[in-house]
Parts: structure tokens; sequence; C-alpha cells
């Protein structure tokens, strides 16, 4: 925070590229400063050639296989999580699914991708971010990386804990303060460089180049609730002297622009931490006899702009929680800790994180960016989303629909993916409004991306014969009155012969002539079987928590 005469400036490390953009994997080597000041040359040099303002697909896959060394596959998975965090419309996102889906051949498909072109600063400073994960080896050995007795890290409710980067926004901020010059010079024109790449007293910073770190940050002015990108505010004439905008050169001054910011920089108002520490407290789970910790579930006041959306959940236990709300709807929502509980969230949503969670079935609605899941361990995730990523979970099973291949990161053992196989009367629509379609759908297609660390073998697909829909239980208007997209044939068919094998067993019980004591004494054995495989399944408990609570005792609105 800075005052500049009678005006206050406020601004602050955006949390989204890091939820949604920053891959919770170490980057690759190449992604160093020194290779990225060498693309930042090259791009400009090429200009003409479909690299610079805008980099399209081919010439990105031209400097990541031929000059970073990266494999197709991942060169393509930075694009195209790059363009997960572009504004489009949904519009525009369900007519690029349309193409992709009606493509025959690779072929074809790659010439649609060579269409798409992103914006090259946002881009460059996109691939430095994904430092924020790095291990490195001088910090780990005094304590910084690693776990240890004396480095701890605090959850969302204080105890000692390991979590990723990703969510914490006090790292965040220290990480752009620690590396502003850097992505500054990243951003210089190679002009404006010494001989060695730095830059100098001198050096000039194009209007361009800060609209381009607007990507990563933003602002107010005396507090106010209206919420600016940070070029707007750097060009904004009562800041010019402050900001090192001149009107002659129509550029920045490189020392009193980063000066500014950093004197400007500070803590994010829309933040997890202030969600936690100033946030809408919500009273949507019930207090459990038993349970080690209260269940949290905080949101942003109603004050908060509705692209900084968030609710944080920890400590559900031993419940059936579900929402479908407006103070869901577009949210970043973080699930923290939560075990044996079905969690259904039954609304349009920006991003989900799921972290050490375990024995907990979570249902999602459709998820416009990623769902990741962090330290989970037999957890069930039913969604609709734009891409998923595990890291470090165990005997997990996946029920997804999505158009990008999930993505399999470091830690993980016994997964299982197998296809979306459920509904809610919304579903469509808000597939509709977060530009989700039905295809292409990745679900069987998962990439290993640190494959010198991974092992085919941390993953299967789910089995036909051991497949079953499962059933929203819960009553809502809408349209949607079945599975969107249908089920892949193999699970379709297994379905259609379990139906076959019921309705003949029906007919031998209807044709075998029992008296009707028989038929009360066959019908209480049937019970049992039935009661003995609700106990097995863990079912029972979920019919159980979906008995309404007493007058007074509701979950809360909201």
């Amino acid at each position: 925070m800075a005052k500049m005469d009678q005006f206050t400036v406020n601004l602050w490390v955006k949390m989204e590229p890091f939820i949604v953009g920053a891959l919770q994997i170490p980057p690759p080597s190449k992604f160093s400063l020194h290779y990225l000041r060498k693309m930042s040359t090259y791009v400009r040099m090429h200009s003409s050639e479909g690299y610079y303002p805008y980099l399209f697909w081919p010439m990105w896959r031209h400097i990541a296989c031929g000059k970073l060394q990266l494999e197709k596959d991942l060169a393509w998975l930075y694009f195209e999580l790059f363009d997960s965090l572009v504004e489009r419309t949904a519009e525009e996102r369900l007519e690029w699914a349309e193409v992709m889906s009606s493509c025959a051949a690779e072929e074809e498909a790659e010439k649609q991708r060579n269409k798409l072109s992103v914006d090259t600063l946002q881009f460059l400073l996109f691939l430095y971010i994904q430092q924020l994960n790095k291990v490195s080896l001088r910090t780990s050995l005094v304590g910084e990386e690693w776990p240890n007795l004396k480095s701890k890290s605090y959850g969302l409710t204080g105890e000692s804990t390991n979590q990723i980067k990703n969510w914490n926004d006090s790292y965040h901020q220290a990480f752009i303060q620690n590396h502003l010059q850097d992505l500054l010079e990243l951003l210089l024109d190679p002009d404006q460089l010494s001989a060695s790449s730095h830059s100098t007293h001198n050096s000039l910073i194009t209007p361009e180049a800060v609209r381009a770190l607007s990507f990563l940050i933003e602002g107010s002015v005396n507090n106010n609730r209206t919420v600016h990108p940070l070029h707007e505010l750097a060009l904004w004439q009562p800041l010019h002297a402050s900001s090192g905008f001149s009107k002659i050169s129509k550029a920045f001054s490189f020392p009193k622009l980063e000066s500014w910011l950093r004197a400007c920089l500070t803590g994010n108002p829309f933040g997890t931490s202030a969600c936690l520490k100033s946030g809408k407290k919500l009273a949507w789970a019930q207090q459990v006899e038993g349970a080690a910790k209260r269940a949290r579930i905080a949101c942003h006041t109603p004050m908060a702009p509705s692209a900084h959306r968030m609710v944080v959940m920890s400590q559900v236990y031993k419940q059936t929680l579900a929402k479908s709300s407006d103070t869901l709807e577009d949210s970043h929502v973080k699930i923290h800790r939560c075990c044996e509980s079905f969690i259904y969230l039954l609304s349009p949503l920006r991003s989900v994180s799921i972290e050490k969670c375990r024995n907990s079935t979570f249902v999602l609605g459709p998820v416009q960016t990623v769902v990741h899941l962090h330290s989970c361990d037999n957890v069930k995730v039913i969604a609709v989303c734009r891409r998923l990523s595990l890291s470090s979970t165990a005997s997990c099973t996946l029920h997804i629909l999505t158009p990008t291949r999930p993505l399999i990161l470091l830690g993980n053992q016994a997964i299982t993916f197998a296809p979306f196989h459920t509904h809610y009367p919304m579903l469509e629509d808000h597939m509709g409004r977060t530009g989700l379609a039905t295809v292409p759908n990745y679900w069987d297609n998962p990439m290993l991306v640190c494959r010198d660390n991974c092992d085919w073998k941390v993953f299967r697909f789910l089995s036909p014969s051991e497949f079953y829909p499962f059933v929203v239980p819960f009553e809502m208007e809408g349209d949607t009155t079945e599975i969107p997209g249908g089920l892949p044939p193999a699970y379709q068919k297994a379905l259609s012969q379990r139906e076959r094998r019921i309705q003949l067993w029906q007919k031998t019980v209807k044709e075998a002539g029992l008296t009707k004591e028989q038929r009360k004494t066959f019908q209480v054995l049937v019970e049992n079987k039935f009661y003995e495989w609700l106990v097995r399944t863990g079912s029972r408990q979920q019919l159980d928590s979906l008995v309404l609570p007493a007058p007074g005792s509701k979950q809360a609105a909201g």
C-alpha cells in the first residue's frame, strides 16, 4: 500500500493464475529464467512469423520441442492450461468443443489447434510462475521445502500440514515480490537490456508489457470496492509521476515502476487468508459428536466482486452436505480434511481443490477450470470439469467427463478412472453456462506428467462389471433427466445385461408358485441380504445421513 498525494493505491497478486495455472509439480528445467529470457528475445526477433505479440501453437511447439526439449504432449498441456485462464464466453468454449469433436483424425485436430494463439508476454509470465512449486536443493537443506520438525506450514484450522502452495496467497505475494525484477526484465524489449541480459537505470518498459503484468497483479484506489487491472492504474494520469510513465517516451521508467510496485503491493483482500479471517461463516454443516474439530465453512462477504468468489470448507465429518446456491456459483472452492462424508455441490463452479480428505464422496456441478485432488485417500469424485489433476492421492475413484486428458502428477497410487454416471435436473443448463460439452471426452486417456517418477500401474479403468449408475437423491427444478452424452457402449451393455437378469429373476419368483408364508419368508431373506450389502458397501451411512434433521436443526441456507 502506498499513498500517492491524495490517493492510496493498493496492489495485490491475483490468486487465479496460481490456483488454476500453476501445475503442482516442479517445472521443466528449461523453464528457468535463463531460457525464458532467450525465448523472450527470440519471439520478438520473429514477430512477423506468428511469435509476437501473439504466439501461435505451431510456433510454441517449435520453441518447446526444438529449443526447450519438451515432449509435444507436455508443450500442448502448458499451452492449453494457459488458454483455460483466458477470458472466453461459454459459447466460444462450446464452439471449440464442437470443432474438436468433429475431427475424424489427429491430423484434422492438429490443423484446428494450429489456429490457436495466446498473448506472448502473458504466456511468458505464465511459464515463469510454474516455478511456484519448484523444489530448491538449497532451501530444502535449510528446511523450507521438505517437511521436518522445525519447519511447519499451517492449514485452515491451525494444524501443521504440508499443503500445496497454489492456495497460499501469502506465498503468492512473497513469490512475486522476490521475483519482481526477473518478471519485469522478462517483459523488456531486448534493446533495453544490458549485455548480461539485465535492466539498466535507463531501461524503459512499454505499456504493453505492463498490460501483460495485469495477468498477475490488480488493485484498487482508496480502498474502493472497484478492482482495476494493473495497467489501468499505472496509466492513470494522477499516478504517472509515481508509476514512472512518461508521455514523451510513452513508456515507463523501469526503476520507478519497480519501486512503485514494491511500495503498493499488499495482501490480497480476496485471498484465502482474508476469507478465513474476515469472510462470512456458513452454517452449512452440522457439528457431529465425536469429531476431532469443528466443521468450518466460510465464503467471501457479498461485498467481494463476483470474479473473486471463494468458498473454503474444512473438517466436515460423518454427514451428508448438499448445496445448490448463489454462494457457490462461479466460486473457487477448497475442500480440506473432510472425512466419511457425502458432499454435493450442485452449482456451476470455477475451480475445486480437494485436499487431505478420506473415505468421502464428492458430487460436483460443472467445474469451469480445474478439479485438483491432493493427499486424498479412498475418495470418490463425480464431476464434469475442464481439467482433472491428481497428486499424492491413493485408492480414489474418479467418474469424470472432461474435454482434456486427466493429469496424473507425482505420488499417486491405486487410481480408478470411470465414466461420468449421474445427472441432476439443472446439470445440462449448468454445463452450458460453464462452456462444457459432452464431447470430446477424455476420461479414459490420462496423462502421466512425470513419467520418470510415475508408473502406468498407478491407475486402472473401472471394469463394466463393477459399474453402477449414481443417483443424486434430491429434487430440483430442471430439464436434465439422463446422463449427458450417455455411457460408453461397454458400460451401457453391462447395465442392460444386469437389468435383463433382474427381470428374469423377477419372472422366476413370480412363476415359482410360492405360498403367502413362503413369500413372506423369502422377502425377509432378501431384505436381510440387502441390509448386509448396505452395511458392507457403506451405503447404509449415506442413507441414514439423508434423513431430514429435526425442525430447528436444519443446515443453514446460503
